[in-house]
């Protein structure tokens, strides 16, 4: 049994339903699952939203974010993940945006940055979300194949993290990705949650987790940061 087909049989086990929002995997997560047997009762539908308007027009992603933020970065990640829950019933969603090539400037080659929703149900108004930023080295097709199974192998982890209540992560300002060795995931900032979500959700603590960070909706220090910050822009 391979890591994905491990990973199916964990979402099986635990009734989990995925919702993709994929930029640079450009839905290799979704079929990188949909490769498994019996994927048909695992993934509800997977949203690629490779260019910046695209992101806007189908997931409701703030034009404001983009323009603070790096397209590569976990603030958008986590927006794409929003964007992606809101349309599907699905309890979880994992969110894909990154570079393979030097296109960015600031950002290095294979920065791949990740986020995991989870809920409790359709109902749930306040999801947890997970970021993390990871780098991987290789062509161009190679970085893209390895950044969707690792973000599969990452969605038990932090389902465990979401059961067991761990709550977000203190927020880490920066502009740009600063990146670890392939072998370990980079510690996770947290983004600026879009205001339309802040007014709906009430406040979260925040504390750091070892391997990367859990990021709660609507937490009022995001509302704080947001206010001191004006329009300064870091990742999540």
């Amino acid at each position: 049994m391979n890591e994905v087909e491990r990973v199916a049989r964990f979402m099986s086990e635990h009734s989990l339903v995925l919702v993709t929002a994929e930029s640079c995997t450009a839905g290799l997560i979704a079929a990188t699952l949909a490769d498994v047997p019996g994927a048909g009762e695992l993934l509800d539908c997977a949203f690629v939203t490779y260019a910046p308007q695209a992101k806007i027009r189908c997931l409701g992603i703030d034009a404001g974010l983009l323009q603070r933020c790096n397209l590569t970065s976990e603030a958008v990640a986590r927006a794409m993940a929003l964007g992606a829950s809101r349309l599907s019933p699905a309890s979880v969603a994992i969110a894909n945006t990154g570079v393979t090539d030097d296109t960015a400037d600031g950002i290095p080659p294979g920065t791949q940055c990740y986020a995991w929703l989870f809920r409790a149900g359709a109902a749930d108004a306040r999801p947890t979300v997970y970021t993390e930023t990871r780098r991987f080295s290789g062509g161009r097709n190679v970085i893209r194949q390895a950044s969707a199974r690792y973000a599969l192998s990452r969605l038990p982890h932090y389902y465990q993290a979401w059961q067991a209540g761990e709550p977000p992560a203190p927020a880490q300002p920066a502009k740009e990705p600063t990146m670890k060795s392939q072998s370990q995931p980079s510690p996770a900032t947290r983004d600026d949650t879009p205001r339309e979500a802040q007014k709906s959700h009430g406040d979260a603590q925040n504390r750091s987790k070892k391997d990367g960070h859990a990021t709660q909706v609507g937490s009022g220090q995001d509302q704080q940061s947001q206010r001191n910050r004006g329009a300064g822009a870091r990742r999540s």
